[in-house]
């Protein structure tokens, strides 16, 4: 497959995976860690990814600012140019207005790819033929281009996609609606229409497109990004970084422009995704011949099933009578709850800093 030119690949890398507590720590969230097992962190695994779509010096990862050390660390094959450290997170938005400003100083017609760094691509071939069409279809086509999945359960995390199934391209169809992360009674009937995908996150845009979206749909953070013209790619692009931050709102890219956009296109997709945005889709990703999971854990299980064992180190675990349950274990803190009540272990996470001053955070 051939290397794609004047492309660039961004990817976003600041989040602190709370949902992951309390193996993902603010000092070290989920990104940077090999949460699967495989041998490679997330990051690098996405990294790996893009490496066989465009050139490495065309990588670029968006990233708290207090995480660029350990992105460099990660991947020392990156420049310092291509590592963008936010000095605070202010959403999706923010960090694509960032990238297509700083790649727009290095090419006026380019093709931006922004993707998350915590997915899982199981089949990766399939992932790179999506990314050419959308690819081919982003240069030639003034479209905002997001790869979609095919809902299998009324999940409430993810944004949804209604498209129309008449196709404007090989594999490309016009979006008609684009809700981001609707309570679950609207997203039972989702699923039951049929006509509704999963936004991955991942996007494919020209920059003149993302340009003309964000002035049209964002513009006042567009301008503030647009007045760090001449600092981006320099040795000031920093301290002007600093400023932006500190006058620009926060908000996603999903409501403060998708969902907007008349000019929004899916490609329907199928190639073994998750976002891994939970214990519970770790779990449905370990495959196991066993009753039980286990991710480093030596398990003894008696009258145990369907539980997910996770521990740093390669320690004995002994369980009784547990069914449906998430065992996490890391050096200084134990969690155990109920599979079905994964998403309360952000709030918990966020619980445990207030009580603890971060002391487990």
């Amino acid at each position: 497959m051939k290397i794609l030119k004047d492309t660039y690949v961004v990817i976003l890398a600041g989040g602190i995976g709370s949902r992951f507590w309390p193996i993902s720590r603010e000092n070290r969230p989920k990104q940077f860690i090999d949460i699967l097992g495989t041998g490679n962190t997330l990051i690098q695994d996405a990294y790996s990814r893009y490496r066989v779509l465009v050139p490495s010096e065309n990588i670029f990862v968006i990233t708290n600012a207090s995480y660029k050390d350990l992105v460099k660390e990660q991947l020392p094959e990156l420049s310092d140019n291509q590592i963008l450290g936010e000095p605070v997170g202010k959403n999706t938005a923010a960090c694509v207005a960032y990238a297509a400003n700083k790649i727009a100083d290095l090419s006026d017609n380019g093709v931006l790819i922004v993707a998350p760094s915590d997915h899982l691509i199981q089949d990766e071939n399939n992932f790179v033929n999506q990314m050419h069409i959308a690819h081919a279809y982003a240069k030639d086509n003034d479209a905002l281009i997001t790869l979609g999945l095919k809902p299998h359960r009324p999940d409430t995390g993810y944004g949804y996609i209604q498209y129309d199934e008449k196709e404007v391209s090989v594999g490309v169809n016009k979006v008609k609606t684009f809700t981001e992360k609707p309570p679950l009674e609207l997203a039972e009937k989702f699923l039951d229409s049929g006509d509704f995908l999963w936004n991955s996150g991942m996007f494919v845009w020209s920059v003149p497109s993302i340009l003309k979206a964000l002035n049209e749909y964002l513009p006042e953070m567009n301008l503030t990004f647009g007045q760090g013209k001449g600092a981006y790619n320099t040795n000031i692009e920093g301290q002007h970084i600093e400023r932006i931050y500190s006058e620009i709102a926060s908000i996603s890219i999903d409501n403060g422009l998708l969902e907007k956009a008349d000019n929004v296109y899916v490609l329907p997709s199928d190639f073994g995704w998750s976002d891994l945005g939970t214990w519970k889709s770790v779990h449905e990703k370990l495959e196991s011949k066993e009753s039980n999971t286990t991710l480093n854990a030596i398990l003894h299980a008696i009258n145990a099933k369907d539980n997910l064992v996770v521990t740093d180190t390669e320690k004995l675990v002994v369980i009784k009578d547990l069914d449906g349950y998430f065992i996490v274990d890391s050096k200084d803190a134990l969690l155990i709850c109920k599979a079905d009540q994964e998403q309360e272990v952000k709030k918990i996470s966020v619980d445990i800093r207030k009580k603890y001053d971060g002391k487990f955070s």
